[in-house]
C-alpha cells in the first residue's frame, strides 16, 4: 500500500531554494563575466582572429 512523504521543514526547503538559486546566479555571472571578455577582446579561454569583430 502507498504511504505519504513525510512533509518537508521550512527550513530545509528554504535551504535547498537558495542553492538552486545561487547555482542558478553563478552560471548567470559566469556567462556576463565570458561575454564581457569576448567583446573587450580579453578573453584567455578562446582564441582564434581577433579582427573580426561583430
Amino acid at each position: 500500500m502507498a504511504v505519504p512523504k513525510k512533509r518537508t521543514s521550512i527550513s530545509k526547503k528554504r535551504i535547498r531554494k537558495n542553492i538552486w538559486k545561487s547555482k542558478g546566479r553563478r552560471a548567470a555571472l559566469k556567462a556576463f563575466s565570458l561575454a564581457k571578455s569576448l567583446s573587450t577582446g580579453n578573453s584567455k579561454s578562446f582564441w582564434g582572429d581577433k579582427s573580426n569583430k561583430y
